[in-house]
């Protein structure tokens, strides 16, 4: 079993809520990079989202594009983005997913990406500006290798498309809290039970919801209704001001009830 869908299932067991965390591979650099990764490992991130960096994120607000230039300029590469993914596997159990856009997946090729990526030891791929209908053929890519592709679904979604886009899909729901792109909010949307309920309505996948969770105390009321929380500009900031650790053990307690 893939090691997305084994923790999924361990968490529904336990009743345990995740923390998934985004940080951007190779910002500032590759090495201070992989040390801040290990970090947040290390001190409660259960799901890695390890961001690929692109010149033109398009979903991402100006922390993470920052993260991204900041990374490229520093000579981040994917193949070098997959020898990390190599040395974290070595040390660490957690799933791993490969954050980013598909141009440099593409660029790659699929095939070659998705066999390379599993032989570092990824378990998933959340490819942000690839449209539903365009899937099938890195899906195709990613089920030969047992990657999970990762379904993302927004506010702006209609129930129907949601229910296309999630049939068939496996790992969890990524649910986009707002409308925009990423970045650390000061006040969390008032409808998130009533947008969660509304996609169980049409999936048993365990939903995660991000996009603006900035602290422990945040977390906590994402994760009264969702089965985990995504956490993805604070922790590229925090990382960025030394304060990675701290962030990180208060958004655990946080989604812990500490």
């Amino acid at each position: 079993m893939n090691r997305i869908d084994s923790f999924f299932q361990s968490c529904k067991e336990s009743g345990k809520k995740a923390l998934v965390g985004y940080l951007t591979a190779g910002d500032p650099d590759m090495e201070q990079s992989e040390a801040n990764v290990r970090t947040a490992l290390t001190h409660g991130v259960d799901v890695l989202e390890l961001g690929v960096p692109f010149s033109d994120p398009t979903a991402d607000g100006p922390t993470i594009q920052a993260a991204s230039h900041r990374a490229l300029a520093a000579g981040a590469t994917l193949p070098k983005v997959l020898d990390m993914v190599r040395r974290l596997r070595a040390d660490f159990d957690q799933p791993i997913v490969l954050f980013g856009y598909c141009n440099p997946l593409f660029s790659y090729g699929y095939a070659d990406f998705c066999r390379d990526a599993k032989r570092a030891g990824a378990d998933g791929l959340l490819v942000v500006d690839l449209p539903f209908e365009m899937t099938p053929e890195l899906q195709d890519d990613a089920d030969v290798q047992d990657l999970v592709l990762i379904p993302l679904v927004a506010p702006t979604t209609p129930p129907e498309r949601a229910e296309k886009i999630l049939q068939g899909s496996r790992g969890f729901v990524y649910y986009i809290m707002v409308k925009g792109v990423t970045g650390a909010r000061e006040a969390l949307v008032t409808d998130l039970a009533e947008r969660v309920d509304a996609l169980r309505a049409v999936t048993s996948l365990p939903i995660a919801a991000g996009f603006g969770v900035s602290s422990g105390d945040q977390a906590g009321e994402v994760a009264k209704v969702a089965d985990g929380v995504v956490v993805g500009s604070a922790l590229v900031k925090a990382a960025e001001a030394g304060q990675l650790e701290a962030l990180v053990t208060d958004l655990r307690r946080g989604l812990d009830g500490g």
